[in-house]
Order: structure tokens, then C-alpha cells, then sequence
């Protein structure tokens, strides 16, 4: 849209901008072109628009054949552009991306975000739109330039603090080039940056506790003219001799150390996990014939080197609001690692049964105790690793404890959001995972049907 037709858009549709809802519309078509070529879309995308205003970039975004979701708050232009933009590709939400369900888009092969984020809920928005575990492949945002500095930011910087490092623990953040004011009626009272974020490795840095580093991050950045000893020393066993062994003075202060340091330092704390629990190496397992008859008992690596038939259970566990907790394997997994798997679920061992196994295997990955219901029997087969498998399920109230030696990450979705993951990436999950969430989903319309 011309510079020269927005005003007397807004004026037709009764907009006045507001400041508190940061509505400042881009009039520069070429740039709105080079926003979007920053995104590298494909027609196989789906693109989430935060905040389509007048649809300067939604109309872009359509061109490379992409499939749109806005998001657009204000009522008004949420009717405006759905009259304007009539499209097969284009669905219009008015509603407020702060209430949004970023885990209905895990439904969707590739995920991209794009938005010109209001800057006065831009923090709230990051949080959520880029909090780790997350479906989404890159986020494509316009910012306040000092927010754009704050997370593109360096060590030893003014810029550098906690939101930095929050940021760049999981992704690549690229300044991509800064925005002026005259680009958008009205115009803001300060410039704009474009920034670029991609997703890391999740095995490019050391494992550790996430909740405990940031609970540090934030401690140290909330002082930060003091030293850094000063503020968290007392939660550091030898802060001098930690100090020197990771590689930074001891009186330091909290923007002088790297990513890096920053999660030694949480692991000098409480260190993370680097293996299997202790023993479970030396674990004899039932290897079993056709028949899940026990023809003999061998050590896991032998029973997973030969690839011999053995058993195992899956447990699927749903909260009142009908949501299910799946689990993302540990990273030295030697099997399936970083993986989303069922709830919890582990090997039948030398001297249990199947039932005695699924509520060990509960205590043990999330510290629970639940009344359990066997679902259904899965065949040993390629698709479950050689395991038979008994799918059992349960509702729990309690919190889960998440064990951090079995279990990266976790969350609670609904089971249509599942359907919809599993077809559209089903090599985010474990064979055996898929078997038993179809096995669930086959037990319950048999019943209904019923």
C-alpha cells in the first residue's frame, strides 16, 4: 500500500493509531520486500504474521506461496484485511498473539514467525514466541533497535545482559540491518532493527540445567555494577579457584562472561548430566523368542548389539484438561537421542514384569506414583526395536519431577496437536513412541465405537 493511500485507509476504517498497541504501519514496499526475501520462504512453509496491520508484508509472504496465519489484535484491521486480502493461503485470526498457542504449530512441517513486534510488549512476546522446546525454524522480527542491540549483544558490552544470553543460549541472533522512523505513518519517536533468529544445535553446548543457569543469569545481571562474587559467590564452592579453572578473573562482573561460562559455572554448581545413570550399563535384560517367551538374560549393550527381542513399556499420562505429557530423550540417549518419546517408558529388567517395570519406570523419569491402565500389547517388530511393548496409560494431578538423566525436555499437548505432529514430522519421534500413541488413539475409538 502507497504512502499516500494509508492515511485515508485508517481514516475510512476508523483507525487512529494507538501508541500502547505500537501501530506504526510500514508504507516502503521495497523494503517490506527485503524483510520478507530475509526469511527465505517457500511455498512448503506456514508463516505465523505477529500483527498484520494493513498487510504490507502478508501480501509478500502470499506471493512466494506460502501458507499465512495473522494475527492481528486490533478488530478493525483484522476485518479490514480479511475484506482486502481474500486468499485460499491466508487465514486471519483477530486475536491477541500473547494468548496464542504456540504448541498447535508443532502441526506443521516447517514453522517460520515474522512480526513487527509493538515495542512496549516485545519482551513478553520474545519470551513466548522463542521459548525452548519450540516448533517454529526461524524467527523473522522488527524491533526497537535497543532491543535488537540488547540480544545481538557481546561480551564485555553495555548491550550484554540477561536477555542476551537467554536468547543466544538456543539460537543464532543476526542483526540484519536497522530500520528508520520515516518508513512508517505515524512514525515512531526511535528506530527500528531487523533481526534473524535460527535455532542452535542443541549438542553445540555443554548440557546442563536451564532453570538453574538462568536463575544465575539473572541474579548476576540484577547487580550489575557489582562484582559477580559479590552477588552469586556464595553459591560457588571456590569462586577464586572456579574462577581460573573456567577462564575468567574472579573479580568479574556479570557482563564479562561468555555463554559458555556462564553455563560452567551453573555446572560447578550442580553438575549436568553426562551419561547414563550409573549401572545401568551393567542392567540384564529378558531376551525373549516370537512368543515373548524368556530364552535367556544378556547386558544391555549385548541386547541392543544384537538387536535381540526383548520387552519394554510406554506410558502415556494425560492431566484433567485432556493433555498429554511427552518427553524429549537425553542427548546420550544410544537410542533415538533428543527425540520426543511418551511420557515415560524404559526395558523390562531380569526379575520384573511388565506392570512392575511401568511403575519403576514412572518413579524413576518423572518421581510419580499413578494408577495405571494397561491399554494394549505391541509386537516386537522393526517399528518398536525389537520390544514388546505394553502401552499403558494414566490421569495425574500431581507435578512431575522430570529426571534431568533421562529426560532433555518436556511438555503437556493435546492429543489432536500429536495426531497432527506425528503425520506432519514424524521423525521428531521415536518409532516406538508413534506404535504406542497409534495403539492409545486405535484403544479409545474401539471403546467409543462400543
Amino acid at each position: 500500500m502507497k504512502l499516500s493511500e494509508i492515511p485515508l485507509v485508517l481514516q475510512q476504517i476508523g483507525v487512529s493509531p494507538v501508541k500502547k498497541l505500537g501501530q506504526n504501519f510500514l508504507h516502503d514496499q521495497n523494503l517490506a520486500r527485503a524483510i520478507v526475501e530475509s526469511a527465505e520462504i517457500a511455498p512448503q512453509d506456514y508463516v505465523v504474521e505477529i500483527g498484520p496491520g494493513l498487510g504490507a508484508l502478508t501480501e509478500v509472504i502470499l506471493e512466494k506461496g506460502a501458507r499465512v496465519l495473522a494475527l492481528e489484535k486490533d478488530t478493525r484491521l483484522a476485518k479490514f484485511l480479511h475484506e482486502r486480502l481474500r486468499h485460499p493461503r491466508l487465514e486471519l485470526r483477530n486475536a491477541d498473539a500473547l494468548e496464542f498457542d504456540v504448541r498447535s504449530l508443532y502441526g506443521e512441517p516447517r514453522v517460520k514467525l515474522i512480526g513487527n513486534l509493538p515495542y512496549n510488549i516485545s519482551s513478553p512476546l520474545l519470551a513466548k514466541f522463542v521459548a525452548d522446546p519450540s516448533p517454529i525454524s526461524l524467527w523473522l522480527f522488527t524491533l526497537q533497535k535497543e532491543v535488537a542491540a540488547r540480544l545481538c549483544a557481546t561480551p564485555g558490552t553495555h548491550d550484554y545482559g540477561a536477555l542476551t544470553v537467554r536468547m543466544q543460549l538456543h539460537h543464532r541472533v543476526e542483526l540484519l540491518r536497522t530500520i528508520p522512523p520515516t518508513v512508517f505513518i505515524p512514525q515512531p519517536e526511535v528506530a527500528s532493527a531487523l533481526v534473524r533468529l535460527s535455532p542452535r544445535d542443541p549438542l553445540e553446548l555443554p548440557a546442563r540445567d536451564d532453570e538453574l543457569l538462568m536463575k544465575l543469569i539473572r541474579r548476576g545481571f540484577s547487580q550489575r555494577r557489582k562484582q559477580l562474587q559479590k552477588v552469586i559467590g556464595a553459591r560457588v564452592p571456590d569462586w577464586e579457584r572456579t574462577a581460573a579453572k573456567l577462564g575468567f578473573d574472579a573479580k568479574a562482573r556479570a557482563e564479562e562472561l561468555t555463554l559458555t561460562q556462564w553455563i560452567a559455572l551453573a555446572n560447578a554448581i550442580a553438575p549436568a548430566p553426562d551419561g547414563p545413570t550409573p549401572g545401568s550399563s551393567q542392567e540384564r535384560f529378558p531376551v525373549v523368542d516370537e512368543m515373548d517367551r524368556i530364552l535367556r538374560y544378556a547386558y544391555r549393550a549385548q541386547v541392543h548389539g544384537d538387536n535381540s527381542r526383548h520387552r519394554a513399556v510406554h506410558i502415556l499420562l494425560f492431566n484433567e484438561a485432556g493433555e498429554v505429557y511427552l518427553q524429549k530423550r537425553a542427548r546420550w540417549k544410544d537410542r533415538h537421542p533428543l527425540r520426543w518419546d511418551s511420557s515415560a517408558g524404559g526395558h523390562v529388567c531380569a526379575a520384573e514384569n511388565y506392570d512392575d517395570a511401568a511403575r519403576r519406570e514412572l518413579r524413576e523419569e518423572l518421581g510419580i506414583d499413578a494408577a495405571l491402565e494397561r491399554l494394549v500389547k505391541l509386537p516386537a517388530s522393526p517399528c518398536t526395536d525389537e520390544e514388546f511393548i505394553w502401552v499403558y496409560r494414566a490421569t495425574v494431578r500431581e507435578d512431575l519431577a522430570p529426571n534431568r538423566n533421562e529426560i532433555e525436555s518436556g511438555d503437556w499437548f493435546e492429543p489432536a496437536v500429536i495426531d497432527r505432529w506425528m503425520a506432519a514430522r514424524p521423525g521428531d519421534f521415536t518409532p516406538a513412541c508413534i506404535e504406542s500413541w497409534r495403539a492409545l488413539r486405535a484403544h479409545k475409538a474401539g471403546h467409543a465405537a462400543a
